[in-house]
């Protein structure tokens, strides 16, 4: 039976390597999101200085991780009541100096192919709230991108949580993961990331033109672009789903 222990990318520069690879892999096919304006100002640095939150799920026989997960400390007023922009956000107040963290942000969670349908990422879920323990903090909040919503970008995320499979449960198999592993959902990161570029940025990763101004869907889009020939620019906002995982109080 495999065994897996929780190391971060501060243990060892061939964890933080690997990780970086990992990471990338997992989110090639969407690097469109990579050019939000906080991932630009905030991400890269945030990952360097909190690298001991950075979560690598580690097999013990090869040393080699099989799961990330990226968060990092912050100050949230009320994790039942989360703004509208999400993974930006997180970014953003985390990059901030003059207040002290209450919470743990997650940002992604990364599990190459090969080790999918394993229960993998509810494992790296647990770390990250073992860290928000151990740190003192009030819990983890997440703005959690539902996998499958990118097969239906015309549905409104509102109406998508009402969806259900064959068996009554919540439709989106991703969100059925948070949700088995103790995370509520208490409101919509509408515009949890927020992406504004020339309209050519958009064709590149389209594989086509457009003709005229409207709203396009793009490969792994959870909604559609808004393209505005007239002011030359595209506009990619991205709807999640903030879960919440509280720190029992006596904990």
């Amino acid at each position: 039976m495999t065994r897996y222990v929780v190391k971060t990318r501060a243990d060892s520069l061939a964890l933080k390597r690997a990780a970086i690879a990992i990471e990338q892999s997992a989110w090639n096919a969407l690097g469109y999101l990579n050019f939000t304006r906080a991932h630009f100002k905030h991400y890269d640095e945030l990952l360097e200085r909190y690298a001991d939150f950075q979560i690598c799920l580690v097999d013990e026989d090869t040393g080699y991780p099989v799961a990330i997960g990226c968060c990092v400390p912050f100050y949230c007023d009320d994790p039942d009541k989360l703004p509208a922009e999400g993974w930006d956000w997180i970014v953003e107040s985390a990059g901030r100096a003059d207040v002290t963290p209450n919470m743990l942000g997650g940002l992604g969670i990364s599990v190459p192919q090969v080790h999918r349908s394993k229960g993998l990422a509810r494992l790296v879920i647990k770390a990250m709230r073992d860290m928000a323990e151990e740190c003192g903090f009030q819990g983890v909040v997440i703005p959690v991108r539902p996998t499958a919503k990118a097969k239906h970008p015309d549905v409104p995320m509102a109406e998508y949580l009402r969806w259900t499979d064959d068996k009554g449960r919540t439709y989106d198999p991703w969100l059925r993961s948070h949700l088995a592993a103790g995370g509520r959902i208490v409101g919509q990161a509408t515009r949890s990331m927020v992406v504004e570029e020339p309209v050519s940025f958009w064709e590149t990763w389209a594989g086509r033109t457009f003709e005229q101004s409207g709203d396009y869907a793009i490969d792994g889009g959870l909604t559609k672009v808004c393209v505005d020939l007239e002011r030359g620019v595209g506009v990619y906002e991205e709807p999640n789903v903030w879960f919440s995982y509280k720190i029992p109080a006596n904990a």
